[in-house]
């Protein structure tokens, strides 16, 4: 098996991308730079290219491995997909609804797909995100929203347990908007809800174990006071087996979102806890009846374990996942762990960051999706069946790019100015000698829970292949760097977040790569509002700033945010990790009331159909800077939501980026 993967893989490699050891973080020497500058310069890529979505996106193998879903664009709309491998049967393709954001998928049984979508709708005066759980159906093509009949509360899409034939399957949600979830039973062919577990006072968030029986309670009674209700098995009551208030130690909360799963019959599982001697997020033992946590099962060498699960019995942990450098995969499961080996050999060599990742599985492991990909690869996707161990082409992600003409990214570290090591991705523009260049900042969204991974970025490419420096800080309070590193960035929102961004400017300076006199902000959701907020806090820094779907009112965003928990103490952490003392006024770290201070141009662009951040935060953003008489651009996107769909959407941000930046950065 491994020799005919190590064949193909080999010829699957495309010019310019074998692949090395993976890196860590590295010294950006002159020999590098003197590398850099002496391969050719590429060509100038059209815009159209780096807009061009992969004809599959978000490939989910179902049960027995006979069908795939995958998210698909069609004439500027998205849809999902679902086919037969074989291609013995039409495809069923069906649109997402409109006015919605796709949130996941999981198949139940393989007739039927459960699709999570988001939607904004009024609430407290102001606007909340509502989730719903569809039924897609492949016998019936019907799709039908789960909780008819119900006049349901915001959260609507807690998916808990399908049984294996995926008849039935167990969701949480609010009967109505005045109740905590409960938990419903739903007959996946009829749309009919029975309710298994009733509502308990200040329980938010509901497990099952791999039997599909609801065992396991938490939620917090107020902003500050927690608990957790527990049952060995459905013949026995709920009852509270452990309380805490927000001022316990991490290590005795074991919060909603640490458990992973546990096993029938059996009080023991698994969750991911922070470790008391790394402050980093590992995998342990837990027992829920006794409420105490047990040895250690893995932790990652020096970073959060990031994603676990288990065995379909949950006794033991199948796979995990962390992030270093790059994303890792560390599979329990010898067969598992032998086919990652003979997959990372078959990529191996001298030169690039290529890597190989299963993506999806069948339920008995016989069907794989693989994907080979790097940073300057935007990958292929191949099959792989256990019977004839050979990899079949499914799709590529853009044809149209070769690694060849686009820009490898480098894991980097520099130290801000109160002595915090700051990793970050930088991506040199090939064929131009490392002196003077202009210089790209582009902080991610989030800001919690999220980071660059440092694989294939179209926007990285898109500004390499334009001749730009660009630069990706791990700002404090970016995700998989433990507890110390997260909790850093609490409350520095436009504070000490924002130094990380300007301290990496100030390094490429110092190193002569970059000239101080030519840079811009550009990013997304948190990103926007971090180019928006350092134009306007260090004007004299930047020359322009570029904000998708980015927060110029953080009050107002903050209240949306909340406003779209259910439980109390999430948004009492949330409201913590934003603005920290409740006595801070946000308003000093908006863009949005500080418009005297910008002396720079800004672009806005926003999708009309954004449920995460809403589209007043740039629009009424353009309108005040309309009334201040600042330069700037703003376009509206239509039908789109927090992200690009459609070619045409992703190209308009490319041309209208491309045109700004020609203005007032310009690379040449």
């Amino acid at each position: 098996m491994a020799g005919s993967l190590l064949a193909q893989l080999a010829q699957a490699q495309s010019p310019g991308g074998a692949a090395g050891a993976p890196p860590q973080a590295v010294e950006i020497t002159d020999a590098i730079l003197a590398q850099n500058a002496s391969r050719p310069v590429p060509a100038r890529i059209p815009t159209s290219v780096f807009a061009t979505p992969a004809d599959f996106r978000n490939i989910v193998l179902s049960p027995s491995g006979q069908r795939f879903a995958a998210r698909i664009t069609i004439e500027g709309k998205e849809y999902i997909r679902i086919r037969r491998l074989d291609g013995a049967d039409q495809p069923w393709t069906f649109q997402i609804p409109a006015k919605m954001d796709f949130n996941y998928y999981r198949w139940a049984g393989d007739d039927r797909l459960l699709v999570s979508v988001g939607q904004m709708v009024p609430w407290d005066d102001d606007e909340a995100r509502a989730t719903r759980l569809v039924i897609a159906d492949l016998t019936t093509h019907k799709l039908q929203v789960v909780g008819k009949g119900y006049e349901m509360g915001l959260r609507g899409d807690d998916l808990l347990w399908t049984d294996p034939e995926g008849k039935t399957a167990l969701v949480a949600f609010q009967p109505s908007i005045y109740d905590y979830p409960a938990v419903f039973s739903v007959d996946l062919a009829t749309n009919r809800a029975s309710k298994v577990v009733g509502s308990m006072p200040s329980v938010w968030n509901w497990y099952a174990d791999t039997a599909g029986v609801v065992r396991y309670g938490y939620g917090w009674v107020d902003a500050h006071h927690w608990q957790m209700v527990y049952r060995k098995d459905p013949t026995e009551r709920f009852k509270v087996v452990a309380r805490g208030t927000d001022k316990d130690d991490d290590a005795a909360k074991f919060a909603r979102d640490k458990t992973f799963t546990f096993a029938a019959g059996t009080d023991e599982g698994f969750i991911l806890d922070t470790a008391a001697d790394t402050g980093r997020s590992a995998i342990y033992r837990y027992n829920f009846a006794t409420h105490q946590r047990g040895e250690m099962v893995f932790a990652a060498p020096g970073a959060d374990v990031d994603w676990a699960s288990t065995t379909e019995d949950g006794k033991s942990v199948f796979v995990a996942t962390f992030t270093d450098s790059r994303d890792r995969v560390r599979w329990f499961d010898p067969a598992m762990a032998e086919l990652q080996a003979a997959l990372d050999k078959a990529i191996s060599g001298t030169l690039g960051d290529r890597e190989v990742w299963i993506t999806s599985r069948n339920r008995d492991n016989t069907v794989m999706v693989v994907h080979v990909m790097a940073s300057n690869d935007p990958g292929r996707y191949f099959i792989w069946q256990a019977a004839s161990p050979t990899l079949a082409p499914l799709t590529k992600r853009n044809p149209g790019l070769k690694p060849a003409d686009l820009a490898v990214s480098r894991y980097v570290h520099y130290t801000a100015r109160d002595g915090t090591v700051i990793p970050a991705y930088l991506t040199l523009p090939p064929g131009r000698p490392a002196k003077g260049l202009p210089l790209i900042i582009l902080p991610h969204g989030g800001p919690y829970f999220v980071r660059d991974h440092g694989d294939y970025d179209s926007d990285v490419q898109f500004l390499a292949n334009r001749g730009y420096v660009v630069l990706q800080p791990q700002f404090r309070g970016s995700e998989s760097y433990g507890k110390s590193f997260e909790e850093a960035g609490h409350a520095q929102w436009g504070r000490a977040m924002q130094d990380d961004l300007d301290d990496g400017m100030d390094w490429l300076v110092k190193r002569g790569i970059v000239d101080a006199k030519r840079t811009c902000l550009v990013g997304s959701s948190y990103g926007g509002y971090a180019a928006l907020w350092g134009a306007t806090r260090n004007p004299e820094r930047y020359r322009c700033a570029v904000s998708f779907a980015g927060i110029s009112d953080m009050p107002r965003s903050l209240k949306y945010q909340m406003n779209s928990m259910g439980d109390k103490q999430e948004r009492e952490e949330w409201r913590q990790q934003v603005q920290g003392d409740p006595t801070v006024d946000l308003r000093a770290f908006s863009p949005l009331f500080n418009i005297d201070r910008l002396k720079v141009p800004i672009m806005l662009l926003h999708g009309t159909d954004d449920q995460t951040v809403q589209p007043k935060q740039s629009r009424l953003y353009a309108d005040a800077l309309k009334a201040a008489g600042k330069s700037y651009e703003y376009y509206e996107i239509a039908n789109e939501g927090h992200g690009f769909s459609s070619q045409e959407s992703a190209q308009l941000w490319y041309d209208k980026l491309d045109a700004f930046l020609a203005a007032h950065n310009p690379a040449q």
